[in-house]
């Protein structure tokens, strides 16, 4: 086994973002004090008296207007580490559920592969917030690996190493919650590993979040920036990059190695979850008026998105012609003028073409989706079936009696 070859880490500060109400502020300090690290407390939104509870504990702070949200904090703490002369840093939440004592868990992956973005994972989560978190981590991680194609088991972590030249010299859109998910794509995108490392539960109280009170809001904008990353990971031109790309191996080749080329095709992005959106790309996709340019279109897509290039194509057969093309001119002649399509001759069919066309594309803007949505459901179910103890089972009880 070949010797792992430690890179030396720049210097690293510790960044606390402050953005409301922190019932374990002090204990977090504490912890971050005693680690050895310097020290840098952001506050962007605390209520008056709340940073009384450190007193005069030997840390630096950073006072910033309210309501910028944890993004914005973090992005001034960063500012001002490179100012400092500081090459990486360390955000640890406010709220005690990330121990800074675990700091040498990212720091020695960090030597490993410099620079990248090193994720503290918690091994444990108190049962009051499991469910409701899981939940939410899942939903990230399914965007986060559509929009850059890693998967990782905590998105949503603010236990984080960053480089300080990655976030200052890039645009973030996201203020408070989507802050972590939108540094993981644009880091990936930029090209540091995306490293992640299970930290265990430090020797912190669990202390219960506040109520966020803007977390309809939140969704919104959660929408927002995921509709901007996904549309940004599907336009043509290349990423600006701080790690030099490096030289890929050669791809599989249809025409060289055809049965390796489609094994590999079958198998890539094939969780569940990630063929259904496949096979919903490859319906909405196939129900629109691009029939010359529709496979090529599917396969584009696909794999900007890294999902299941196959699943799309295949999929998109659901689409054939002239039936759902048929649906589609139907509902968009609703659209346009409340009624449906019934004349069917040379003037509608041929001198007015351009009319179908546009009720085809306003009636697969409605009818694509809706189709698409009960094909990624009808996938999603089948290959949880058969992925499961009883399908295999019942799938080799037919080939035995075959």
């Amino acid at each position: 086994m070949p010797d792992i070859i430690e890179s030396p880490l720049p210097k690293t500060l510790l960044v606390i973002p402050v953005c409301g109400r922190s019932r374990a502020l002090r204990l977090v300090v504490e912890s971050a004090i005693e680690q050895g690290l310097p020290v840098l407390l952001v506050d962007s939104g605390s209520e008056d008296g709340d940073l009384a509870v450190i007193g005069n504990l030997p840390v630096e702070r950073l006072r910033l207007a309210a309501g910028l949200g944890k993004g914005r904090a973090l992005l001034a703490g960063a500012a001002l580490a490179k100012e400092k002369g500081y090459g990486a840093i360390l955000a640890v939440d406010a709220d005690g559920q990330h121990d800074p004592a675990n700091v040498r868990f990212l720091l020695d992956v960090a030597r490993i592969s410099w620079p990248a973005i090193v994720i503290g994972a918690a091994l444990t989560e108190s049962a009051d917030m499991r469910e409701s978190s899981l939940c939410s981590n899942d939903f990230s991680g399914f965007w986060v690996r559509l929009e850059c194609g890693q998967s990782l088991p905590d998105t949503r972590s603010g236990f984080r190493l960053y480089p300080v030249d990655f976030l200052t010299s890039r645009h973030f859109f996201a203020r408070c919650r989507g802050f972590e998910v939108e540094t993981l794509v644009r880091g990936a995108w930029a090209g540091l590993p995306l490293l992640s490392v299970e930290v265990p539960a430090g020797r912190l109280p669990a202390v219960k979040k506040d109520i966020h009170p803007h977390k309809f809001m939140d969704t919104l904008n959660l929408v927002f920036l995921h509709t901007l990353l996904v549309t940004r990971s599907l336009l043509p031109w290349p990423h600006r990059r701080i790690v030099p790309e490096t030289a890929a191996k050669d791809p599989l080749s249809l025409l060289s190695e055809p049965l390796q080329f489609f094994r590999l095709l079958c198998r890539e992005h094939a969780s569940a979850v990630e063929l259904a959106a496949a096979s919903w790309v490859g319906i909405f996709l196939g129900s629109l008026p691009i029939i010359p340019f529709g496979i090529v279109t599917i396969v584009y897509v696909n794999h900007k998105l890294h999902l299941n290039k196959l699943a799309g194509v295949v999929a998109s057969n659901v689409c054939v012609f002239p039936f759902v093309p048929f649906l589609c001119v139907e509902v968009g002649r609703f659209l346009r003028f409340g009624c449906f399509w019934s004349e069917f001759n040379r003037q509608t069919m041929l001198h007015e073409i351009h009319y179908r066309l546009w009720e085809w594309l306003l009636g697969a803007l409605v009818v694509g989706p809706l189709i698409g949505f009960a094909g990624a459901l009808l996938t999603y179910i089948l290959v949880r079936y058969l992925r499961s103890t009883s399908g295999i089972k019942k799938m080799k009880g037919l080939e035995d009696t075959r």
